[in-house]
């Protein structure tokens, strides 16, 4: 069996307890080493075969996978956060189809939730933002035209982007075009959940500032929205007043 495992956003203690156990009794482990901490990687057996595919074609990894599975191998393939999101496993699942090879996916926590946690933040406040986008800006790899930030902009949710640290002058252009104002906030989280996370805030007009002071150029999530700010309701659910179906109001 070969199995897609989310690794979590950095932090060894963020990997599932499923996901650390198939790494551990994994005889083949792929891991995508320019993302995913190095140290997961101690719990693997001492005879097992481990890979970097950060050099590696798609070609190569699959032709690795199907190796394995062909010698009754039980396989790692070891993704950052959760695979579903930016993994790139569908064209590696679909190749994977081809052979008949047997895989599952076991998801992991993804850094967007890593850098709620380091912001101490909710992304979804009542009265504030009730929806989250997580999306990138385009770049060398271009994104659908109806998915260009300037138009997901326009909801004004909350915006979690992506692999866009370098492009920080697009991404606050579109932004603003979008109908974001100058001083919504925003925060950038590098690396989160690893050792050394670093979170920097401040509102959109200083966005590529923020990040040419700090010297940022990858591995950092950019964070937008009202949810930052110091404005929101109460939850219904947990209102006195509110009745629902484990409660009834006071009077």
């Amino acid at each position: 069996m070969i199995h897609f495992v989310g690794a979590g956003p950095g932090d060894i203690e963020l990997i599932t307890v499923k996901g650390q156990r198939l790494l551990s009794e994994a005889d083949l482990v792929i891991y995508a080493g320019s993302l995913v901490n190095p140290e997961l990687l101690k719990v693997c057996k001492e005879e097992a075969v481990i890979l970097d595919s950060a050099s590696m074609t798609l070609e190569e990894v699959i032709e690795e996978m199907v190796r394995g599975w062909k010698k009754g191998q039980k396989i790692v393939r070891l993704h950052t956060g959760d695979p579903s999101i930016y993994g790139a496993i569908r064209e590696q699942m679909d190749l994977l189809d081809t052979y008949g090879a047997d895989y599952e996916v076991v998801p992991g926590v993804s850094s967007f939730c890593g850098a709620a946690s380091a912001l101490k933040a909710e992304y979804t406040l009542p009265n504030v933002s009730q929806t989250v986008i997580l999306t990138r800006a385009g770049g060398r790899t271009p994104v659908p035209e109806k998915e260009e930030l300037s138009l997901l902009a326009s909801h004004g949710a909350t915006m979690v982007i992506f692999l866009s640290i370098s492009l920080a002058d697009k991404v606050k252009e579109e932004l603003l075009k979008g109908g974001y104002a100058l001083d919504t906030p925003v925060a950038i989280v590098y690396k989160a959940t690893w050792p050394e996370e670093k979170v920097y805030r401040g509102i959109l007009e200083k966005l590529p500032q923020m990040i040419e002071e700090h010297h940022l150029t990858k591995t950092a999530l950019i964070v937008v929205g009202e949810f930052l700010g110091d404005r929101y309701e109460r939850s219904k659910l947990y209102d006195p007043t509110f009745t629902h179906l484990f409660r009834e109001a006071s009077k």
